[in-house]
């Protein structure tokens, strides 16, 4: 997992950006949950599940302003 999350981490900005729209960020949704799971943050976890199903909706807008701003996603991690 910790392979996975440097390779998110290395991507372009461009190729964060595009994976922000919201078929796509499923990908982040994943990320999330294995940084978490890497952490042993249950809290994190938790809220890495929540972000998969019922918060798709509104997160991948909160992922293009931080990418934008701050050239990679929000996480408590």
């Amino acid at each position: 997992m910790e392979k996975l999350i440097k390779a998110i981490d290395e991507l372009p900005w461009i190729v964060k950006l595009l994976l922000c729209i919201p078929a796509l960020d499923i990908v982040w949704a994943v990320y999330r949950l294995c940084k978490s799971l890497t952490a042993n943050n249950t809290l994190g976890i938790v809220l890495a599940i929540l972000c998969i199903f019922p918060g798709a909706a509104f997160v991948w807008l909160v992922d293009i302003i931080c990418v934008l701003v701050n050239g990679k996603i929000w996480w408590l991690d």
